[in-house]
């Protein structure tokens, strides 16, 4: 048998040489120095060799240690040699199927189906950056506690909103991982009930009848740019979200048909959106239509014709008429629509198509498309002639604030 000093003192020599140790296992040294573990055995009445790595980096001691394992796999009836084959395929298909690597085939994935590329940026930065210490860990790897030491960091960062989406797109990366048959459990399936629940903050918005009155004469008397204005409007009349409008195109208004078609990809649901236009909705178009040319933004820019409106025009706008962040946003339209349509009693149902409120249920989601379409062509009209009502029961002299 060998021994340290033995294997120190050995020099390289004109050709190879061996220094056997016992039990199949010797040191081969090469004339270049290097030494060389080396295992001999049968398998399967073949003589094959198993390298077990080099010294000094494979102590002696280890060499004894795997030539033992080898041996244990061979009374197992298992082929040393074809066990590490497997074993660093195995590896390399980890190292493959990592959570970093699956993240991006998602991401392309959504991209494909069309996602609008302000989500696809928001996931992208969730699960590649926020997620970051996930990137390099084979898929199948990750447990519960990897996951929740991520989202605790984002939740005692004090998003908790962010942490509970940032476990629902992690989970989604685990359904693909698992679906391609690339993993067998989603840990973030264990970890519902572990976040503590996000403070939920309502947008602001004005719901008295008589507020919004003095809100909508302001928003006539605003002398700033004409477009934004109208893009105030206009927001206000068809109960949308402030993008929709924000990004509206020539193309998408249906002027025979006083329709406003809103393409699936600015839609929040990724769903195509109808908008009946009351009389008053094509007047504000009307008004701007000959300050774009061909298919450019209805409602442009103020620096430029080529770039919309951009998302903090319509806030800012209400703040220099006097409107704080806590009494109305952009965003808040649509809650003031809701609020006084349902208190006067108008169809609930009618009330959520216009918001493009989406029903779980696709093949109902479309039949009531269809079927509410005239009673949202009332109620588009209805909203309208109330807020000329509210305005006109205010009175002109007193409807501006002081900033």
């Amino acid at each position: 048998m060998l021994t340290a000093l033995a294997i120190q003192n050995a020099k390289p020599r004109d050709k190879e040489y061996k220094l056997a140790d016992g039990d199949g296992l010797h040191l081969l040294i090469s004339p270049n120095g290097r030494k060389h573990w080396r295992l001999r055995y049968r398998f399967g009445g073949k003589q094959l060799m198993l390298s077990l790595g080099t010294y000094p980096a494979v102590s002696l001691a280890d060499a004894r240690a795997r030539r033992d394992q080898a041996q244990k796999l061979i009374a197992d009836g298992i082929n040393p040699s074809q066990q590490r084959k497997l074993e660093k395929l195995t590896k390399e298909i980890a190292n493959r199927n990592t959570f970093g690597a699956i993240v991006e085939e998602h991401l392309q994935k959504q991209k494909e189906t069309g996602i609008s590329e302000n989500t696809l940026e928001k996931n992208r930065w969730m699960l590649q950056k926020l997620a970051a210490p996930l990137t390099d860990r084979p898929i199948s790897e990750i447990n519960a506690a990897e996951v929740l030491a991520v989202l605790r960091k984002v939740e005692q960062s004090g998003r908790r909103e962010t942490a509970r989406k940032l476990r629902g797109a992690i989970g989604g990366i685990f359904r693909l991982a698992i679906a391609s048959l690339r993993a067998t459990t989603d840990p973030t399936y264990a970890l519902r009930g572990a976040l503590a629940a996000p403070v939920v903050t309502h947008r602001p918005a004005i719901t008295d009848e008589a507020d919004l009155g003095a809100l909508m004469a302001s928003i006539d008397d605003y002398d700033g740019w004409p477009t934004l204005r109208a893009a105030m409007q206009f927001l206000s009349l068809t109960m949308v979200r402030p993008i929709e409008v924000r990004l509206m195109r020539r193309s998408e208004v249906v002027w025979p048909k006083a329709m406003w078609r809103i393409p699936a990809d600015r839609m929040k649901m990724r769903v195509p959106h109808e908008v009946p236009l009351s009389k008053q909705a094509l007047e504000v178009l009307r008004s701007v239509w000959d300050l774009s040319r061909e298919d450019r933004y209805i409602f442009p820019s103020i620096r430029s014709p080529l770039k919309p409106l951009s998302e903090s025009a319509i806030n800012s706008a209400l703040r220099r008429m006097g409107y704080t962040k806590e009494e109305v946003c952009a965003h808040g339209f649509r809650s003031s629509a809701s609020t006084i349509l349902n208190e006067r009693g108008f169809d609930r149902d009618v009330i959520e198509a216009a918001l493009a409120h989406q029903d779980t249920d696709e093949v109902r989601a479309a039949y009531n498309r269809s079927k509410y379409w005239k009673p949202r062509i009332k109620l588009m009209q209805a909203w309208a002639d109330l807020l000329d009502e509210f305005k006109s029961a205010l009175g002109r002299t007193n409807s501006t604030r002081s900033p």
